[in-house]
């Protein structure tokens, strides 16, 4: 299935087809560059899973993103065209058996040709530069995104191998999804209580690092119904693999029906929970101990998480002394971890 449709593409490339199948285009010289630049992305897109990358955004911050690797290559495509086109030419144009090619051994110098030799790198260096400028402060990860509803808050914990999602306004919390209803944003805020992580949702935002005892942000949502991926981009041990969870985009009534589901089944997540929970395990093997019948596979629901949860993760790691390897989810010697437990 091809994620990005023709109509799609060349809208995107700046031409504009009629019903007589005709098109017509702005600017010739720069719509070649984008449409190549488009091109790139399009066969690099096919290759992929549906909802599963930025080449095929789900999401306004993926879009941004999307546009902006397209300005960036077409950008750079103006200085790798040339060079890809001119030397065969000049190969063939200069061959041994040319008679036609003009023999000058004495010439060194041209300014025109010095002009463009060293003025289009400059232009690309200053387009570049004002591209990223641009694009820094637009993809901030910590800028709210702006819309007429209020942002949805999501508290995210870092786990071997799982992800925790907190819903501290509805006092529920998650392991292997995370909903939220479409064109409402998502505000995530972020912690480990393991080692450094990497969360990312391709189709929707960006990546963006989690680390024990501190926190980061990040903004997103969704334009579409469907299920996203998401998942840890850093290596953490042996489920590393497995540490994949499922970002649900859902209407307004779906997300109701879901946070019911969760009230409805899901266990309390209590002390003695988060103890199991927090042990080196996949979201479908941490299920097998805290699920019901009833969570979907590889979900574990909680309907009731304590407010201060995510707050006291992150008092554990900002104390005066260093914390004991007992004392460490996800290692070794972990006190609440089972005989034979692995490390990272």
């Amino acid at each position: 299935m091809w994620p990005v449709t023709p109509a799609a593409f060349l809208k995107t490339a700046g031409l504009n087809m009629h019903n007589s199948g005709q098109f017509t285009a702005k600017g010739p010289l720069l719509t070649a560059f984008r449409a190549l630049a488009l091109l790139a992305v399009l066969l690099l897109s096919a290759c992929l899973p549906e909802n599963a990358t930025f080449l095929d955004p789900q999401g306004t911050v993926a879009a941004a993103q999307r546009l902006h690797l397209i300005k960036v290559t077409a950008i750079t495509l103006i200085a790798v065209l040339p060079v890809l086109v001119l030397v065969p030419w000049m190969l063939w144009r200069y061959r041994y058996g040319n008679t036609k090619a003009r023999y000058r051994p004495k010439w060194e110098f041209s300014l025109p040709l010095e002009i463009v030799m060293w003025g289009v790198p400059l232009a690309i260096i200053v387009a570049l530069s004002a591209q990223l400028w641009k694009s820094t402060h637009q993809l901030d990860p910590y800028k709210p995104i702006a819309a007429g509803a209020p942002a949805l808050n999501v508290q995210v914990v870092a786990l071997n191998w799982k992800w925790l999602f907190i819903y501290p306004e509805l006092g529920i919390a998650s392991v292997g999804q995370m909903a939220f209803p479409i064109d409402r944003p998502v505000s995530l805020t972020l912690t480990s209580d393991t080692v450094m992580q990497s969360f990312m949702i391709s189709a929707l935002a960006g990546q963006i690092y989690v680390m024990p005892g501190g926190t980061t942000k990040l903004n997103l949502n969704a334009n579409y119904i469907g299920v996203f991926e998401g998942e840890n981009t850093q290596f953490n041990g042996a489920g590393f693999q497995d540490q994949k969870f499922d970002a649900l985009g859902m209407s307004p009534d779906a997300f109701e029906a879901w946070i019911a589901k969760v009230r409805a089944s899901g266990v309390d997540l209590n002390k003695a929970a988060y103890a199991r929970l927090a042990q080196n395990s996949t979201a479908e093997e941490a299920r097998g101990q805290l699920g019901t019948p009833a969570m979907p596979k590889g979900a574990i629901f909680f309907k009731t998480a304590p407010p201060d949860l995510f707050q006291s993760v992150l008092a554990r790691y900002r104390g005066a002394a260093p914390l004991g390897p007992h004392d460490q989810p996800g290692g070794a010697f972990y006190s609440n971890a089972p005989a034979g437990a692995k490390g990272n």
